[in-house]
């Protein structure tokens, strides 16, 4: 009687056990499920405009620049963002506006007027540009719309710099040394190069 009841037991305690573990399986098994989040991606893309291009880059700028953004509260503590900007200013002539009267044949020379070299295109790279340092906030709103403030200020310097160190300049400098050796070569006279 003994042996039966400890047999009895023991067949309610492996059950209990077998049991337990399957609902502490359960569990975590829909737990998992309800939990678990999977992300999907739906992508149309559609071309916008085509547009044929005549624009030869002469020059690139990589530039970097650090821009301090604050904002002086009376009472509250200041806003303050702090943002490394690495970017590009690219100086270009566009080809498309060389008309047959801007090419002069002479018996030794050929002279072609350009066009003035202009900024083709200048943007932030924003795999490279950092925002090191955002205090004073208190809403997420603020620190997003101080983060988007500054990239623009950002935008904005490195424009200003390429002008100021003359980007415009150095294109024309480049278009003379590609252009003159190029045309003479292809000509097998004397190229003069001018800018309207």
């Amino acid at each position: 009687m003994a042996n039966r009841f400890g047999n009895r037991i023991l067949f309610i305690l492996i059950s209990s056990i077998v049991i337990t573990g399957f609902l502490v399986f359960l569990f975590f098994y829909i737990k998992h499920e309800f939990t678990a989040s999977r992300t999907e991606i739906t992508e149309t893309g559609m071309v916008q405009k085509i547009s044929s291009m005549g624009k030869l880059e002469l020059v690139k700028y990589t530039m970097k620049d650090i821009v301090e953004q604050k904002e002086i509260h009376p009472i509250l503590p200041d806003s303050k963002v702090l943002f490394l900007a690495v970017g590009e200013v690219t100086a270009c002539i566009d080809l498309t506006k060389v008309k047959r009267s801007d090419i002069i044949q002479s018996d030794n020379s050929v002279t072609v007027f350009l066009p003035q070299p202009e900024i083709c295109y200048s943007a932030i790279d924003h795999q490279r540009s950092k925002v090191y340092d955002i205090s004073g906030t208190w809403f997420q709103d603020d620190t997003k719309n101080m983060v988007e403030s500054v990239y623009k200020i950002a935008e904005k310097k490195i424009l200003d710099n390429a002008k100021e160190m003359d980007v415009i300049g150095t294109a024309r400098q480049n278009a003379l040394l590609i252009f003159k050796p190029l045309l003479e070569s292809i000509s097998g006279k004397a190229v003069v190069l001018s800018f309207r």
